[in-house]
This record gives C-alpha cells, structure tokens and sequence, in this order.
C-alpha cells in the first residue's frame, strides 16, 4: 500500500478539486492509501462520495493554510499545523510515502528542505515538470527552485533527472542535453560554460548543448538549466500551447469547409489537446529531497490532482530518491578517487 499525503487546501480549486482528485485516484489503483490533510469541515462534505474506497481515505486536521502572499521561510517555521509542514514530517518519519501539494510553491520547497531534508550530497533540491516534445515527453531540470545556481548544481540535476527518467518514465538512458545559446561546447555564460565541462565527466549521457528553438524536437530526455532560465521556459511553453490551440480553434471555425475539414479531423485535435493538457501529467516531481514530493499546478482541476497522486505514486514505485541517493554517493566517490590519483601523480 502507498501511502499518499495530500494538501487539501492547496490550489486555486480547493477543498472541491484535492478532494474529487483524492477520490478519483483511490478509485484508480487499488493499492494507494490518501491522508487528507485540511480543515475538518472542508472535507467531510466530500467524504460521502467516495462510496466503497473511503476505508482507504483518512483525515488529518491541518487548520493552518499557506497562501502565496507569505514568507514561505517564516510560514513553514510557524504555521507546524499546516499540511505542508505535517506532510513533509510524516514523509521524515516514514509514516507516508510521498507528499502532493497544488499550494505555494515557495512553501513546498522551504517545507522540503526544512522539514523533509536533502538527500545526502545534494546541494539543491529541483523542480523538474515533464513538458511535450514533437515526439514524447522531456524533464526540465529546474524550472523555479534556484534561480542562482552554480556548475555543480547543474550536474546534479542532471544526475537526478536520470534517475527519474529510468525509473518513472522507463527509459534505459536518458539523453541528457544542457540549455545554451548554441550548440557549440564553448557557448553560453561563465555558469553554462563551466556545467558543460562536468556535465561531460558526469555519469549521464550527456548528449551536449541545445538551443532555445531544439527544446522540444526531442533531441534530450532530460534538459537541464538553471531556474530562472527553466520558469521562462515553462511558462513560454504554457503560454505558447494555449495561444496556439487558441488559433487553430478560431481557424477551424472560420467558415463552414474548416468546419468541416475540423470534424473530419477531430480525433486527431483532440489527441493532441491530451498531449498538450497538464492535467494529464499531473505535477512537477521535487527531486533532490528525501521522499516523493509532487508539486501540482496552482490552478489543478480533479483530473490533475489525480494525475499528481499517480504520478508521486510512481515515484514511490520506482524508488526514485534511493536511485538518486545511490548516484549521487557513487559519483562523490569517482570525484574522490579522482582526486587521491592527482594527489599522488597517477
């Protein structure tokens, strides 16, 4: 059984959404078990549609919510009745297995670096949202979490994008690719630079740099970038996706052959509107941190919390955060070999 931790109060649909999405997921797979974690009275008005699951609903009384106008440093500090503070504890303490939240982003990461805890040896824990390529699906490591990051920082990510990668997403080996502003190696900034040349020593396949308009022609499973530069990526990708579907639907409907070319084609449309609609990924997997931690999209509907739930449930799973653990403490011990053979002139 996994047990899943889920924020009730999170999102800009709550307590309708988490709920409905809470229940949806139970009904889904057998084997997960949800805490819901929120003001009493906001969820028991939910309860009495989950019917034959509610055995494997609890309730945990989190009275305290988090909004995005707060210090998340002082939040996770103060507010310890918050589902995000207890959330985090319980994944600590192993009494949960992974931890959902559509809340603040901001309160998610300080929670998981305060109260959750790194895996040992990294540095920053990462954002790390899967985005539609022209054939599939890539990681974008990171997409908001360090907005100031460093080489080293880079290469982790890349490690733990890897790991992802294979044990949720099934991939043998990833191609791991390094956002720049070309392709040639020494392209970019002094940090671009600088990531590039341990990216090459890491142990990924790193398959070089790529270029803004490169993201998504699948040239990389994993694409690697800074914070700053992976939220403008995201929100540009969401920006354009939605702008896009906008024109084709106007188009469509101009006059009455696109209408009819539009039904001929519908089944394609609507193909690609599942490729393209986030609530179908669910959320944005925190990597680096000692648990399975989703971070849902604000504005997740039921269908998206569901798919968050799924998503933390495969994480779980798939033994994400040991296999990260794992590569992180083996790549530590090659930089340290690697340094007692310079030391000694081998």
């Amino acid at each position: 059984m996994i047990r899943v931790f889920l924020d009730v109060l999170g999102g800009d649909h709550a307590p309708e959404a988490t709920c409905r999405g809470a229940i949806e997921a139970v009904r889904n797979d057998p084997d997960l078990f949800i805490t819901l974690a929120g003001p009493m009275d906001t969820i028991t008005p939910y309860l009495d549609e989950a019917g034959d699951i509610r055995g494997r609903l609890a309730l945990a009384n989190a009275p305290e919510g988090i909004d995005n106008h707060e210090s998340p440093a002082m939040a996770i500090r103060q507010k310890k009745k918050s589902a995000v503070v207890m959330g985090m504890l319980a994944l600590r303490a192993k009494e949960a297995d992974a931890f959902v939240s559509a809340g603040p982003t901001g309160a998610v990461l300080v929670g998981g670096m305060l109260r959750l805890g790194r895996i040992p040896g990294i540095e920053r824990p990462a954002l790390a949202p899967l985005i539609p390529s022209s054939n599939g699906q890539f990681l974008l490591i990171d997409c908001g979490a360090n907005v100031d990051s460093r080489p080293e920082w880079l290469a982790q990510f890349a490690i733990m994008g890897d790991a992802y990668m294979k044990r949720v997403m099934g991939i043998k080996e990833p191609r791991v690719g390094l956002v720049n502003n070309g392709a040639e190696e020494e392209k970019g900034n002094l940090l671009y630079s600088q990531a590039h040349q341990l990216l090459k020593k890491a142990p990924v396949l790193f398959v070089g740099n790529i270029e803004g308009r490169d993201i998504p022609a699948d040239h990389a499973d994993v694409i690697v970038c800074d914070g700053f530069d992976g939220n403008l990526i995201l929100k540009y990708t969401e920006g354009i996706a939605e702008a896009l579907m906008g024109i084709i639907k106007r188009e469509l409907m101009s006059d009455t052959r696109s209408k009819l070319g539009a039904l001929l084609a519908r089944n394609a449309f609507r193909r690609v509107k599942k490729r393209m609609d986030y609530t179908e990924v669910g959320g944005a997997p925190l990597l680096g941190v000692q648990g399975a931690v989703v971070k849902a999209h604000g504005s997740s509907n039921a269908r998206a919390i569901a798919s968050a739930i799924r998503q933390a449930a495969s994480m779980v799973r798939g033994g994400v955060a040991p296999a990260i653990e794992e590569a992180i403490k083996a790549q530590s011990n090659s930089d340290n070999d690697q340094q007692e053979e310079k030391k000694h002139g081998i």
